[in-house]
């Protein structure tokens, strides 16, 4: 009964300036520069402010000498607010693109071992039956991917949780595996090496993804098995593209997906070292907001994700090609190749 009772009260007193208010003074931390950004006087944010506690009938704030922190709840009310916004941001810019003769915005989040087979070629196949649809890839790392998620910023994404009590909050379909090498640039001492062991590379310059990323943590837990502690000479960089460009200009070496380095193996660019890593990465997956009724787009895209995940049974490092038979489907029949819609591993460095 409670609950019913504040939803209507959020219902008839809940406006949205206030919300934009609660996350301005999250971000700013000052009533004086939160009130400037959402055009407000002080005097009048202040009321607003109040008049918000009031509603939810405890502190959103604590006033502290040099500004304002958000309380424990106060943290869970600005996440509901800025969700709120981000809703209704994406809403009136789906309404404009309809209103000017478009089709509407897909927006996916992908990890960078997922984006060059399934995803990009996930997104050729909507656009062969929904050319005039928007389609943005954002992410490359499933912490970042599953923030965009949770925060509303894209419509699903395909990766993995990144902590333990993710599934609460988001539902998940496995898709497929990601194989993990280890590379470095052509000529690298290393690489005519017929067998490395991982202790051979702990003085070796290494590139790696950021502590929050499982990959990233499964190579914790690799060098943590092999006795060593993490390599001193390291360079943290979540970007495929800058960690490609690294790689072929130094000493380096980087743990990358086999989807991602493929082609630059193939053009002799990088070579694979001789050891094996993250056979325990968990797989990864369709990650959607758990009881959130889905779109037909974002439903037909899944479809496609599927799809393309089957076809990943292949052996690692196999592409799938064009051609290749697919379960039955309404896109079996037109399997388009992602270089048509100039689709390539760099479609995982899109920025939000």
């Amino acid at each position: 009964m409670a609950n019913a009772q504040l939803a209507a009260q959020l219902v008839s007193r809940l406006r949205l300036k206030q919300l934009a208010l609660l996350t301005a003074l999250v971000d700013q931390r000052t009533l004086h520069r939160a009130a400037e950004q959402v055009h407000l006087s002080q005097p009048s944010a202040t009321k607003m402010v109040h008049d918000l506690e009031e509603l939810f009938g405890f502190p959103l704030f604590e006033r502290l000498p040099r500004g304002m922190q958000p309380t424990e709840l106060g943290s869970v009310v600005a996440a509901f607010a800025a969700r709120m916004l981000a809703d209704i941001e994406r809403f009136a810019q789906d309404m404009e693109n309809k209103r000017k003769g478009g089709y509407g915005e897909l927006v996916v989040g992908a990890i960078m071992g997922a984006a060059p087979d399934v995803v990009a070629r996930a997104v050729a196949d909507i656009k062969v039956h929904r050319p005039l649809l928007k389609v943005s890839v954002l992410g490359e790392t499933s912490d970042e991917i599953v923030s965009f998620l949770l925060r509303r910023k894209i419509d699903l994404a395909v990766g993995r949780f990144n902590s333990l009590l993710q599934h609460n909050e988001i539902d998940y379909e496995v898709l497929g595996n990601e194989t993990l090498y280890v590379v470095a640039r052509k000529g690298h001492t290393l690489a005519p090496l017929r067998r490395i062991e991982l202790t051979s590379l702990a003085d070796a310059p290494w590139i790696l993804q950021p502590l929050s990323s499982p990959a990233r943590q499964i190579m914790e837990q690799e060098f943590g098995q092999a006795g060593m502690v993490t390599p001193a000479d390291v360079v943290e960089c979540s970007s495929i593209f800058a960690t490609l460009q690294l790689l072929q200009k130094s000493n380096a070496v980087a743990v990358l997906p086999e989807s991602v380095v493929r082609d630059y193996l193939q053009a002799g660019l990088l070579v694979r070292l001789r050891i094996s890593v993250g056979k325990s990465l968990p797989g990864f997956g369709i990650l959607t907001r758990r009881g959130e009724p889905l779109g037909a787009t974002t439903i037909e895209f899944i479809q496609s994700l599927r799809r393309y995940g089957a076809l990943m049974e292949q052996r690692p490092g196999e592409r799938p090609v064009r051609g290749a038979a697919l379960p039955a489907g309404p896109a079996a029949s037109a399997v388009p190749d992602a270089a048509e819609y100039g689709l390539a591993s760099s479609l995982v460095d899109e920025q939000a």
